[in-house]
């Protein structure tokens, strides 16, 4: 399959350099100094260059924030018969975008980024395809997908934000309430450690990203129950309440038992 990606960012270098070896790939971005490191495929940086590629499937790798504008950019110089893609991990506004394209389209999202993954094993992280995508375009990333080892998942576009309310905005609410009380320590324990490399590796994201996900309309009600359980924590340490704490915590370890 001829493959255009969009944005040599860190997701759009690593498409490359997964599909490049089963398909014909290019890849555009108009800043040419971001192509400098990207082999086996075609490096693009005007529109008209992406017409005489001719792709049968464009992946939108661009940043979250610049998602659909790319998307109106690109469309004259895309073959009518060419399916249209993105990985956003959040979906808002993307279904009326494609809806009113004409074009058909295949929606995923990889749940997971080069800032924290082994890009060599995936076999422990996740892919949503969203289930009103195009028939073909699914079966291509159920494929590609399913090569990686990752596990697979379909939703619709409204499940898909209200799942990512869930699994992103808790990890990221608490990492940014941990980073916002933080001050130096000569000393950290373990848990400590740990603690400060996930934020500090959740704050190299850009600001935009962590913005969408934040204000996802199923976020609030998800960062609303962080603050309800720490409230009830905070009664149980003011009180010294042991016999509270220990159903407390039975509860948190039923929670986390797979």
């Amino acid at each position: 399959m001829k493959i255009c990606i969009l944005g040599a960012g860190k997701m759009g270098t690593w498409l490359t350099d997964a599909l490049c070896l089963q398909h014909e790939v290019a890849i555009f971005d108009k800043d040419i100094a971001r192509l400098r490191y990207v082999f086996n495929t075609q490096r693009l940086t005007k529109l008209d260059e992406i017409t005489e590629f001719g792709p049968e499937l464009l992946i939108n790798a661009v940043s979250l924030k610049y998602t659909l504008a790319a998307f109106e950019e690109v469309l004259p110089y895309l073959p009518k018969d060419c399916i249209i893609s993105d990985i956003s991990s959040v979906k808002t506004g993307l279904q009326e975008f494609y809806e009113n394209s004409g074009m058909r389209y295949v929606s995923t999202h990889p749940m997971f980024g080069p800032t924290f993954a082994n890009l060599q094993d995936l076999r422990m992280h996740h892919a949503i395809i969203i289930s009103q995508s195009d028939h073909l375009g699914k079966a291509f990333f159920k494929d590609f997908y399913a090569s990686l080892g990752l596990n697979i998942h379909e939703y619709s576009f409204d499940a898909h934000d209200e799942t990512i309310a869930y699994s992103l905005s808790i990890p990221f609410s608490s990492s940014l309430v941990f980073a916002a009380c933080m001050k130096h320590q000569k000393a950290p324990g373990t848990t400590f450690t740990k603690h400060m490399n996930i934020a500090k590796g959740l704050l190299s994201e850009e600001d935009h990203l962590l913005t969408e996900i934040l204000f996802n309309p199923f976020t609030y009600e998800q960062v609303e129950n962080i603050r309800f359980q720490l409230k009830h924590l905070l009664e149980l340490i003011d009180k010294k309440d042991s016999e509270g704490m220990q159903v407390f915590l039975n509860k948190v370890r039923q929670n986390i038992e797979e």
